[in-house]
């Protein structure tokens, strides 16, 4: 699969948290092999205006210099100094923006992924884990072995081990607020979660 280039992450960060959706997550493992996923649901995060973003008003500090980077770069950060959260800068180099991976499906290796999250094949899993497979960034990040270790990665390098391919876009889109950003004031209500139910 044909990795997606720099210019896909160069547009408004709204719009590619909705075109995200049907892409392809791939993990390329050390052993050989990719973990595959497609994506369900994202968030957008817009430094310049969003008081959700790690990086409004411009303030840059050493966790958030990877908003700053190249469009196309990996932002990996920690939260609650357990669960790591997988996001994909967006606009111009400067700019801090970007989009939020919230959720996905397996595609490839999933027993791999399975193994990850839960320690036993997809086939083993409870009604329960399936339920709650890769429905929220931490547990993406667990499923495919993401962690601060791939922080600032280049998304867009043919040899590099984490990147994203084109996919179908689902037939319907579905919109709301993002999820756990009490703290920001009027960007609470920002519409900027898009996920997928197909």
């Amino acid at each position: 699969m044909a990795r997606l280039p720099r210019e896909f992450y160069l547009g408004d960060t709204v719009e590619i948290a909705q075109q995200l959706l049907g892409k392809y997550i791939a993990r390329r493992l050390p052993q050989g092999g990719d973990l595959v996923c497609r994506i369900t649901e994202t968030e957008a995060y817009v430094g310049r205006c969003d008081k959700a973003c790690h990086a409004y008003n411009y303030r840059r500090t050493p966790r958030t210099s990877t908003l700053f980077g190249p469009p196309g770069t990996a932002y990996v950060y920690l939260i609650y100094g357990m669960y790591h959260c997988l996001n994909f800068v967006t606009e111009p180099e400067g700019e801090p923006c970007a989009v939020l991976i919230r959720g996905a499906r397996p595609v490839e290796n999933g027993d791999i992924i399975a193994k990850n999250r839960f320690g036993c094949k997809m086939e083993d899993m409870s009604a329960y884990q399936r339920k709650n497979f890769l429905n929220g960034p931490g547990k993406l990040c667990r499923g495919l072995l993401l962690t601060r270790d791939q922080n600032g990665l280049d998304l867009t390098d043919g040899e590099g081990p984490l990147y994203v391919c084109d996919g179908l876009a689902p037939e319907r889109v579905c919109t709301g607020k993002r999820i756990g950003i009490d703290y920001a004031q009027e960007a609470v209500d920002f519409p900027w979660r898009f996920y997928t139910e197909d």
